[in-house]
């Protein structure tokens, strides 16, 4: 069942998703309610799985991941579970996403330059068995919504 969301919660969200590390306190002064009511929220909305986790933005090309690409590719469609579990252990696949239309799946490859580039998607991704083909496209540059 979904949790049923009011504004407030969805102006938490908003604030949180602008600023992960708000403390109870600044949450509440700015969506305009009390420490309290904030604290009990928020425990609400981790606890029904609305919120699902933190994370700290990292830019990639400052720790050295300087070319990155998304890689439409098309699969096997049994063995979605087992190619999940291998696309995983690629340290250099930053998101994943099983799709409907053109391509079964979209990736987010990071990587140190072109040539560890080129080695992810010509002997990492295209060796899994299931996996059909590949189409990369190169990343120019990066823009937040």
């Amino acid at each position: 069942m979904d949790a049923e969301l009011d504004e407030v919660d969805r102006r938490i969200l908003a604030e949180l998703e602008a600023d992960g590390r708000l403390s109870g306190r600044a949450l509440a002064e700015r969506v305009t309610i009390s420490r309290a009511n904030a604290y009990a929220r928020f425990e609400r909305l981790v606890a029904d799985g609305v919120i699902t986790g933190f994370h700290a933005r990292v830019d990639p090309v400052k720790v050295g991941l300087t070319t990155s690409a998304y890689v439409a590719m098309t699969v096997r469609q049994n063995n979605w579970r087992d190619l999940q579990a291998r696309l995983r252990a690629i340290p250099e696949v930053r998101h994943m996403a099983l799709m409907g239309g053109e391509f079964d799946v979209m990736l987010l490859v990071r990587a140190a330059d072109n040539d560890a580039l080129r080695r992810v998607v010509l002997e990492q991704l295209q060796n899994i068995p299931g996996v059909l083909s590949t189409k990369t496209f190169l990343i120019f540059e990066d823009a937040e919504n």
